[in-house]
């Protein structure tokens, strides 16, 4: 458990921050599709790459270091990845990060729901890293964070195919977005009468969903050698750069 005294503002500043991407959503409106996919691509390389890596260099190896018995903690790491594979079984709804809105079907308020209920665990298990030490939550919002921005690219450009205006779009997009810090206070009030430790190795498991199941099968289709050797030159510094963070 970490002892720095202001782990409530660590997890409301957090959350704010994390909500306040949505707004980034809004940059679609500047952007042609096709330079829309040029940026796209390249950012969703680099947030699979800083997702895998957060899981596996900070995630599991803190939840192991937390002395949480070694096999409870890869079991709360499957429920992480199996929790998010359910998520959009059920729901119909994956994170898809083209520029071009045919990958997803317009269907809206399922769309803002699967986001809300992504935002809302996501917030949870963040929020668990804060508590167990501010400098593993820091990395494992930068890790989020990253993936979130391209995102909410995406996110926008499906609202705006189906129909919604662009205030409407935005607006939705971010109430959508403060689960996140709903979450995060929730966590907060559990930790003080239960343990939360399973947070962390559950945010592993859903760093790597996230990432391997989601985003790198976006980038791994493309017939240009160049351009996937761009793609996997972003993968790699997502990645590297959270091995070194912290």
């Amino acid at each position: 458990m970490s002892t720095d005294p202001n782990i409530l503002l660590w997890i409301i500043g957090s959350g704010v921050a994390m909500s306040c991407i949505a707004f980034v959503g809004s940059a679609i409106f500047l952007f042609s599709g096709k330079t829309l996919a040029k940026i796209l691509l390249p950012l969703v390389a680099f947030s699979a790459g800083a997702l895998i890596g957060g899981a596996l260099f900070h995630l599991i190896p803190a939840s192991l270091e937390a002395g949480s018995d070694v096999r409870a903690t890869f079991l709360w790491v499957a429920g992480g990845f199996t929790v998010f594979f359910a998520l959009e079984q059920f729901l119909h709804w994956h994170h898809c990060e083209r520029a071009d809105t045919d990958c997803k079907k317009p269907l809206t308020y399922l769309i803002l729901i699967g986001d809300g209920l992504h935002n809302f665990i996501g917030g949870l298990a963040i929020a668990g890293t804060f508590i167990l030490d501010v400098r593993l939550g820091i990395a494992a919002w930068f890790a989020a964070a990253a993936h979130e921005l391209p995102q909410e690219l995406g996110d926008m450009g499906v609202l705006l195919y189906g129909g919604w205006s662009k205030a409407k779009a935005t607006i939705f997009n971010f109430v959508s977005a403060l689960t996140f810090l709903a979450g995060g206070l929730i966590a907060y009030w559990l930790s003080f009468g239960y343990e939360i430790w399973f947070l962390i190795p559950f945010a592993a498991g859903n760093f790597l969903y996230i990432g391997a199941s989601d985003l790198i099968p976006e980038i791994n289709r493309h017939e240009k050698l160049s351009v996937n050797a761009l793609h996997f030159a972003a993968f790699a510094a997502g990645m590297f750069l959270l091995y070194f963070f912290g």
